[in-house]
């Protein structure tokens, strides 16, 4: 059994009364229910409190609300598999559970950048929306049940920064033959404007960045990117971050392992998940204007991309959005939704939010 629609959202709030006490009534009282344990493997670093923390936040909530008798025990990646495998490994059953990115498996299929981010996409109240009111969790979902997975959203960090470099980027002709970590689309696009992308799990990014195989990395922002330590080797910090404008994370399940939860469990799990993907968000929001600062205070130089290098990135992405939905109607029937769920959400922001934040923003 799933939550009704309205227990779901109210669950996602984090706070909700509501979707909470349906939970811990059908979850916590009753005695007959099994004990179970789960292992869920994830993509990001342990020494990433937030983005690793989502996990443990689901985890904790499932077990508070099932009275300890459904329990998840978190692994940061590399001590059950790698962080780049953690979708081959929930759909082969090794492990239960995973967290992770989706647009790490575009080799898989270009799809699965739908359930992070696609370059000049959806902010991360957008993606939510589309999630959880817009279509999108059930068009995902028929995507990830290809793979014998369930999926949940699983936090977001908000529109993330451009990336670090050991040279400054003044136009589009300095992205020529620059070896960089950004994965996805992202990616793709970087190498159709000269650049060499490569994709790598956090833990692998400092070490390659320290000795020279790459020349700039993107991660998340500022609170994450202080502790990874990427200031003692490229300052100069470039903003925005226009692959990931809201990149959602993804709580992923074996689809087999998810059908033998009893549905009192399976509510748990599900009100969790929708907890875990608020609670990051607003983490991020709170903490990345202190390590900003912080940064800043180290002699990290903030710098705009070129006007240049945004043009030619947005129009080599929908370039490769429109050939991609030709040859792949998977893809096809994810953006079509998608793409007019933006240009809505675009007509509506320039009314209201745009303007109220340019205003304060900006504004003496």
């Amino acid at each position: 059994m799933a939550l009704s629609r309205r227990d779901f959202l109210a669950g996602a709030g984090g706070a909700s009364a509501l979707g909470l006490s349906t939970v811990v009534k059908a979850a916590g009282r009753d005695s007959t229910l099994p004990e179970i344990s789960w292992r869920l493997t994830s993509s990001f670093p342990k020494s990433l409190d937030t983005i690793f923390g989502a996990a443990d936040t689901m985890a904790k909530r499932v077990a508070q609300v099932t009275n300890g008798r459904f329990k998840i025990r978190v692994f940061p990646p590399g001590e059950l598999v790698p962080g780049l495998q953690v979708l081959d490994s929930v759909q082969a059953g090794t492990v239960e559970m995973g967290h992770t990115a989706g647009y790490y498996y575009v080799g898989k299929n270009m799809a699965f950048a739908f359930d992070t981010a696609l370059p000049f996409g959806l902010t991360a109240r957008q993606q939510n929306a589309w999630m959880y009111a817009g279509g999108g969790m059930e068009l995902l979902r028929g995507l990830y049940k290809e793979y014998n997975l369930v999926q949940f959203p699983g936090g977001n960090t908000g529109v993330q920064m451009g990336g670090w470099f050991r040279r400054e980027v003044k136009s589009l002709k300095d992205l020529r033959g620059l070896k960089m970590r950004i994965p996805g689309i992202g990616g793709t696009i970087m190498s159709k404007l000269g650049g060499v992308p490569q994709t790598l799990a956090g833990p692998d990014i400092y070490p390659a960045l320290e000795r020279g195989a790459l020349d700039a990395a993107e991660w998340v922002g500022p609170y994450d990117d202080e502790k990874l330590g990427f200031a003692r080797i490229a300052k100069h910090y470039y903003y925005p971050g226009w692959w990931e404008g809201g990149p959602q994370l993804s709580f992923i399940i074996n689809q087999q392992k998810w059908n033998e939860l009893p549905e009192a469990y399976q509510a748990a799990l599900e009100a969790a998940c929708a907890e875990a993907n608020v609670t990051m968000l607003a983490e991020y929001d709170a903490k990345n204007p202190a390590a900003l600062m912080k940064l800043m205070r180290q002699g990290v130089k903030l710098h705009p991309y070129p006007k240049d290098v945004m043009v030619a990135a947005r129009k080599a992405a929908f370039e490769i959005y429109e050939d991609e939905a030709r040859k792949n109607p998977v893809f096809k029937k994810i953006y079509d939704s998608w793409k007019s769920f933006r240009e809505a959400e675009i007509q509506w922001f320039k009314v209201a939010e745009a303007p109220y934040q340019n205003f304060i923003y900006y504004t003496k």
